[in-house]
């Protein structure tokens, strides 16, 4: 993700083209014309990827906390996401569309800091200056710095799981969190230490999957719109990139953000493999894309945001610096 130039053909070049080479055959195919771009290494802040996370949180937490109601959903919820969305605002007016909201914020301000953090300083260090980083590197890379963010960040998205579900449960069940702190406190005193890392490896597969297919796939989708069409380094550019890479995530992460989401929220101390047994017997295959519907149209308008946000810290950092030319 690396601000790109364009060297510019001269003059003499364009015009040395005689116009027998410059016309196709008859029944030729036209062929895509590769631009060579140049990539810049710029150390950019630590902190510019959970900035623009949480922003971006800001703008989607309803379609998240409708796709965590749908993946928990029983008894007889609505099944969709429309119906869904309309039972929460009837039960708990608009403000109840951002339940969960703190702890959403505090989940992005640790997961998302380090899941990019990581990422775009091993990515400055293992690629050459000046050339492009090789998609297995990115997927590596991506997927390392994944883990470590969902480690960091798993207390906090048992708090946001838990916060969004609390409104259905009964009475005798409700956690009762007022806010993201709270709820880690309350977990420590009442479940002791090892609450916060409840689901942890899950979580964390689902973290490293999620990065793997969002950040390699934004910036190799990026490299593609900048080197075979007439886009340069612009948001137009930008917001293509960013919605392939949210259905390419949604896709890849929707099996283990089901499972994320049964387990954070149970009440009993369960089995991954019994879990998933029980779900299978239950729901059958399609339990994998269970909620991938509105998965897709929460991560979608969530990965385009924290990427023009994203971009956007960065481009301020460049004119600030002066480094843009």
């Amino acid at each position: 993700m690396q601000p790109v130039t364009m060297p510019q053909t001269p003059p003499s070049d364009s015009a040395a083209v005689s116009p027998s080479s410059a016309l196709p055959s008859a029944g030729a195919k036209p062929k895509l014309q590769k631009k060579q771009i140049t990539l810049k290494q710029i150390a950019y802040p630590f902190w510019f990827g959970g900035s623009a996370s949480s922003m971006a949180a800001c703008v989607t937490h309803p379609l998240d906390l409708v796709k965590v109601r749908l993946q928990l959903r029983s008894g007889d919820a609505p099944k969709n996401m429309s119906g869904t969305f309309m039972h929460i605002v009837r039960a708990s007016g608009p403000r109840g569309l951002y339940d969960g909201l703190t702890a959403s914020l505090l989940r992005q301000m640790t997961y998302s800091t380090v899941r990019f953090g990581v990422y775009e300083d091993l990515k400055r260090r293992f690629t050459p200056e000046g050339q492009k980083p090789t998609l297995p590197l990115l997927i590596g890379l991506s997927a390392f710095s994944g883990l470590l963010g969902g480690l960091s960040g798993n207390a906090a998205d048992v708090v946001n799981v838990r916060m969004q579900q609390d409104a259905t449960l009964p009475a005798a069940h409700k956690r009762h969190y007022r806010h993201g702190l709270d709820g880690m406190i309350k977990m420590a005193r009442t479940e002791g230490l090892s609450s916060w890392f409840r689901g942890v490896w899950p979580n964390s597969t689902r973290a490293a999957l999620m990065n793997a297919s969002q950040l390699a796939s934004y910036d190799t989708f990026k490299v593609m719109l900048m080197s075979y069409t007439p886009l340069g380094d612009t948001t137009t550019t930008h917001f293509a990139s960013s919605l392939l890479a949210g259905f390419v995530a949604t896709t890849i992460c929707s099996p283990v953000d089901v499972i994320k989401s049964r387990v954070m929220s149970a009440h009993t101390n369960k089995g991954l493999l019994s879990l998933i047994s029980e779900i299978y017997a239950k729901e059958g295959v399609t339990w994998m894309f269970k909620g991938w519907v509105p998965a897709f149209l929460r991560l979608g308008p969530q990965t385009i945001c924290t990427f023009l946000f994203l971009e956007a810290h960065r481009t301020a950092y460049r004119r600030i610096k002066g480094l843009d030319e």
